[in-house]
This record gives structure tokens, C-alpha cells and sequence, in this order.
């Protein structure tokens, strides 16, 4: 199949990026017949990076198997403040890690970075542990702080934590890729769409060393609601300010433990 018949069986699929697309197939396929059979199934709907077993995250290639949350080129913003606020040596926590991208983001850029990533997904702590452990870290299978060591109470400098925060209501509406091919743990955020952003929150001072900082990925509609929530639930131990980009499309809250 040549180039062109590449981009246009995606075009006519409905892929928005075809010619990017293309090009990653094209990359990463071994012959015409994969080729073949890689364009049939992002054709189909899977998403590009199931497809071919990657993600391009902040300039590194993040496996990502079938089944596990892909990545969005959004949380770069996110995890590039992760990177800014982390000393080199920092102890870091990667929560809701999904391939662990954030976690491998942060062993590349923070030297010396002590960092433990955990999932409730056995998929995703299976992707995350190849994406994470060759850089130096661990990755813990469980729900959010569950599975860290206790002797991380009281020492982490920046804890990412990329929580669900669909409202449930709204799952529905998210693109196919999304609502058929990723688990819905990581997407549905409750009611309101800040269940699982109010558990972090509530734990977090626990786990922060003071001045430590807890990073959350949420939209910009719910940004004040978020923010409001983590120092309600943190009991005010927790000071939260609001960051957004037009670059990324991204909202992040960044809080800070007194």
C-alpha cells in the first residue's frame, strides 16, 4: 500500500490527522501485510497509539498496550510544572499512573528523581512498570496511595495525580476512541466529575512533605470547583491556585501543603 492509499483509507475513515497518523503506521509497521492490518484496525476505531504500541509523551515514547488510558499531549502541560517544582533528587508520586507516562517524564528530566507510580488497573501497572522501572522507579498496583510504602508518608515533594474527572453523565459523550477502548475507571469522575480528585485530596497532606506539592489535570469549567474542593477536604492544609494554557487546552491545580 503505498503513502497516499494510506492517508486516504484514513481520511476516509475519518481521521482528522491522517497524514500523521500515516506516518506513524508507515513507521512503525514490519511489512505491507502488518501495514495492511494496522490501517484496518485504527480504520475501525482503536486508537492510534493501541495501535501501534506507543504514545510520543514529552519527547519520549511511552509504550501503551490495548486497554490502557493513552496519554493526552494535554498533560504535558501538567507534568512540564511536575518537572519545574521537582528538586533533583526529589521523591515523587505518579497516582492514577496509566502507562506511567508522567512517572518516566520525570526519571528523564528530574536527576537523581526517587519516583513510585501506582494503578488500580492491572493492564496499566503491567504497561507502566516497562515505561517506568528501566528509568529507576516502582510502580504498585492498587488504589491511589494504597500500595506506596508507608515510608513515603511525610516525604514527597510533588505527587501527580492525573485523577478521573468525566462527570459520569457526560462518559457518554467522549469521543469513541475513548469511551470503547480505555477502562471506564479512568475516565468517570463521579457526579460531579471530582470524586476521585476529593479522595486524593484528602490524603495528600499525609503523604506531602511541607511545601510539597500535589499536581491534578481538570477542566476548565470545574477548575474553581476543584480547586475549592481540595481545600475544603484537605482541611486547608492544602493552599490551591489555578493553571491554564491556550497552548495545550489544559487546566491544572497546583497545591501546595503548608
Amino acid at each position: 500500500m503505498s503513502d497516499s492509499g494510506v492517508v486516504e483509507r484514513l481520511r476516509a475513515a475519518g481521521c482528522v490527522f491522517a497524514e500523521e497518523e500515516a506516518a506513524m503506521l508507515l513507521a512503525s509497521a514490519a511489512g505491507p501485510a502488518e501495514l495492511d492490518l494496522m490501517v484496518e484496525r485504527r480504520a475501525s476505531g482503536l486508537p492510534l497509539e493501541h495501535v501501534v504500541g506507543w504514545a510520543d509523551f514529552a519527547g519520549l515514547r511511552i509504550e501503551v498496550d490495548g486497554g490502557v488510558f493513552v496519554p493526552r499531549r494535554r498533560t504535558e502541560f501538567l507534568v512540564g510544572h511536575a518537572v519545574g517544582l521537582a528538586r533533583p533528587g526529589a521523591v515523587c508520586v505518579d497516582l492514577c499512573c496509566g502507562s506511567g507516562a508522567a512517572g518516566a517524564v520525570l526519571l528523564d528530566r528530574v536527576g537523581g528523581a526517587r519516583v513510585h507510580a501506582s494503578d488500580i488497573e492491572p493492564a496499566a501497572v503491567r504497561c507502566a512498570r516497562r515505561n517506568v522501572e528501566p528509568r529507576g522507579g516502582r510502580v504498585y498496583e492498587g488504589d491511589l496511595f494504597a500500595p506506596l510504602p508507608g515510608g513515603l508518608r511525610g516525604r514527597v515533594e510533588v505527587l501527580v495525580a492525573n485523577v478521573p474527572y468525566v462527570p459520569t453523565g457526560e462518559v457518554g459523550l467522549l469521543p469513541s476512541e475513548a469511551r470503547d477502548h480505555e477502562p471506564l475507571v479512568t475516565l468517570d469522575g463521579g457526579v460531579d466529575g471530582l470524586d476521585v480528585l476529593r479522595r486524593v485530596a484528602a490524603e495528600a497532606p499525609e503523604w506531602l512533605a511541607p511545601g510539597g506539592h500535589l499536581l491534578v489535570e481538570t477542566s476548565e469549567r470545574q477548575a474553581d470547583r476543584a480547586a475549592a474542593a481540595v481545600a475544603e477536604v484537605s482541611g486547608g492544609l492544602l493552599v490551591a491556585e489555578v493553571l491554564t494554557s491556550d497552548e495545550w487546552w489544559a487546566t491544572v491545580v497546583v497545591a501546595t501543603r503548608r
